[in-house]
């Protein structure tokens, strides 16, 4: 049954808020189970699959996914129309399944792994109204259920009934219509803006600023144009696409019978034994148990941040470093529910797998702003990194690939929120890659010693060592450092000191006392990829951090960074250029590929916004969001190729995927064209 006609009621803050929570838990939930089934699903011809059936089983995983990164565009659509009316969004939700009556109409909503069943319930779930698609075997709630029922005037806000999810947004629409009707338009949208998420946070379409009716709707009705009750005939809604992928399933099962995309993950796993444990699954195997752990903390944590950066005023780094470190903790989710499901759940159930649980906070709302909450989240992450590596041991590449990137998180947590810390300028010592002979020329690089130790030099010649890719050759009034893997063969170097640096050689080719020390200080501090560094050892000072922090965009090439850098939460010296092409194998660094694939785009894009900022120069954070943009965090001037000023900023997503449309600025391209970062 249908209630729409209830909505006349929702025209108080109370009631509208109350209708949005549920908004948001059920676009919460949804992405879950999404999720929960694209984790499930084999990959390739190793797990048991045809070369066509893994060719189209990726693609329902890819499409999965991003159904879930676009339910949780939704969810920030509705967070930001909850703050714009004065709210606190909510993150919190029951765990799973729901019991009866937490949503209406008898919709179920579980975990369970990907087959026919659980692909024909997703249907159900997206389907636009009118639609006679029925739900999943297995879901169908036992009995019928209308929730609501009085029609008295109370003041206690109660759930609203509806057939579809496109009916809820289109009652919600008109609930917040009439509370603006009855407010006035100021008075409805009395929240403060700057809590709101924006792009310049975090790279989603929902996170587009909820400032009047106008851009509210808007925001409803794009939730239900791409996914729930969207059309019939909307190719590229989510109804749409789970009815191609039942039909792809139906076609290969017709060809190969024995077809099984999935593994037999647990329908509604849980970490503890269940006081009802019907229909729930309890992981006993104690690998299984980790993994899901670890998965569950890590999804908790990603809660807590986001509800934080929701209470932090923007632009800030500290907004932008939260919301940065929760899309950070999601990808590290991703190898640790794959690999949940690829695991035995115990001798209790022995005909299944695993999976992760998503246990849900009791309170996952936001901690108070301050020196508190940075200290908790600090401790979290060193929590989880200590977790990730304690995973290690079995070698699995998924229990890896977690482990580093919680690691990687956590360093960046650290220097980030932990504001008592010190804040190193160090020179960067480069990255435990590649040992070997450090080359630079005219256009292609020039031999280095690959024997370079202080006795097996030439006469003359400054002794030299080599440690974590980079060579040092130590002269009497400083060290000459080269880092081979950050240089773009600028060739300041080989034009402007052809003494110190010496091109195509056999044999040592850093002679550091070969010129005047201020003069090799000055050919160093023209290397704008810092693969050219130094340490005075004659007692003068080493190099400072510049009065600005810049950003250059070079025609058709890279970005060239000047500044304070702490890339990927480490101390990067002051000088660094960064792909913008997508193309280049030594990511995040340039290593010309814009040349080979022809990369052409202009050095001069159009100015932005370009008010002073108060403070010009301080450390620079340039996170390399995993096949994303570049994330920063810091004063920084971006201009053009010949200087201008194209924006000044202190929170911005940098485009390196090649492909924005609103270079330098990420506008999600990358996702649209599957970049991979690695």
């Amino acid at each position: 049954m249908n209630d729409v006609a209830a909505t006349k009621r929702v025209i108080t803050r109370e009631r509208g808020l109350h209708a949005l929570y549920e908004a948001a838990e059920l676009e919460h939930n949804l992405m879950c189970t999404y999720l929960y089934a694209a984790f499930s699903l084999k990959e390739g011809v190793a797990e048991g699959l045809t070369p066509v059936e893994a060719e189209a089983v990726s693609g329902w995983r890819r499409k999965l996914i991003r159904i879930a990164v676009e339910e949780m565009q939704h969810l920030a659509a509705v967070w930001n129309i909850t703050s714009a009316l004065g709210g606190s969004p909510q993150f919190g939700r029951s765990n799973f399944p729901l019991d009866p009556g937490y949503l209406p109409a008898g919709i179920v909503v579980k975990l369970a792994p990907f087959s026919p069943e659980t692909l024909q319930h997703f249907v159900f779930l997206e389907r636009p109204r009118g639609s006679a698609e029925p739900d999943g075997e297995g879901f169908v709630y036992e009995r019928n259920y209308v929730r609501g029922g009085s029609e008295f005037a109370h003041l206690t806000p109660m759930g609203l009934n509806y057939d579809t999810v496109g009916d809820f947004y289109a009652a919600l629409s008109d609930g917040l219509k009439s509370m603006v009707a009855q407010y006035g338009e100021a008075v409805a949208f009395a929240g403060d803006p700057a809590l709101q998420l924006s792009q310049n946070e975090i790279n989603m379409a929902g996170c587009k600023p909820v400032i009047c009716v106008k851009t509210a709707l808007a925001a409803f009705d794009a939730i239900v144009v791409q996914g729930e009750g969207a059309p019939a005939d909307s190719v590229d809604s989510h109804y749409q696409k789970f009815l191609a992928i039942r039909e792809e399933y139906r076609a290969l099962k017709a060809k190969n019978p024995d077809f099984s995309p999935a593994f037999p993950a647990a329908t509604n796993p849980v970490l503890r034994r269940p006081p009802r444990p019907e229909g729930r699954v309890w992981l006993e195997n104690p690998e299984v148990i980790a993994v899901v752990d670890l998965a569950n903390a890590s999804y908790g944590l990603m809660l807590r941040l986001l509800a934080y950066a929701y209470a932090v005023p923007g632009p800030s780094a500290e907004k932008s470093l939260s919301a940065d470190l929760a899309i950070g903790l999601m990808q590290a989710v991703v190898p640790l529910a794959e690999r949940a499901a690829r695991l035995p759940a115990g001798p209790s159930n022995p005909q299944c797998h695993g999976g992760m649980s998503f246990i849900a906070l009791r309170d996952p709302a936001a901690l108070p702003p301050g020196r508190g909450a940075r200290r908790f989240f600090v401790e979290r992450f060193a929590q989880l990194a200590d977790a990730g590596a304690a995973l290690r041991s079995c070698g699995d590449a998924r229990a890896l690939a977690a482990a580093d990137l919680l690691a990687k998180l956590s360093k960046r947590a650290t220097r980030g929120f932990d504001l008592g810390a010190p804040v190193a300028a160090a020179p960067a010592v480069g990255s435990a890659q590649g040992v070997g002979a450090a080359q630079a020329s005219e256009g292609t690089a020039a031999t280095g010693a690959a024997t370079a130790t202080g006795s097996a030099h030439m006469s003359g010649a400054a002794p030299s060592t080599i440690a974590n890719g980079v060579e040092t050759a130590h002269g009497q009034k400083l060290d000459l450092l080269f880092e081979t893997k950050r240089c773009i063969h600028a060739r300041f170097c080989v034009t402007g000191a052809p003494d110190v640096f010496l091109a195509n050689v056999q044999g040592p080719w850093l002679h550091p006392d070969a010129m005047e020390v201020e003069r090799v200080v000055e050919i160093a501090h023209a290397c704008p990829s810092g693969a050219i560094q130094y340490r005075r050892t004659d007692g003068a000072h080493d190099e400072t951090a510049p009065p600005v922090n810049l950003a250059s965009i070079r025609e058709g090439g890279p970005y060239a960074f000047r500044g304070q850098l702490e890339l990927d939460g480490e101390p990067s010296g002051f000088r660094a250029t960064l792909c913008r092409c997508g193309a280049s194998k030594n990511k995040p660094f340039c290593d010309s590929s814009h040349h080979e694939v022809g990369f052409n785009a202009t050095g001069e894009p159009a100015s932005g916004k370009t008010d002073a900022l108060a403070v010009r120069n301080g450390a620079l954070a340039i996170d390399p969001q995993l096949n994303g943009p570049l994330s920063i965090r810091g004063n920084l001037e971006i201009t053009s190729g010949t200087g201008r000023v194209v924006a000044r900023v202190t929170t911005a997503k940098l485009c390196r995927c090649g492909g924005s449309a609103t270079k330098p600025f990420c506008d999600g391209t990358h996702a649209r064209i599957g970049f991979k970062s690695t």
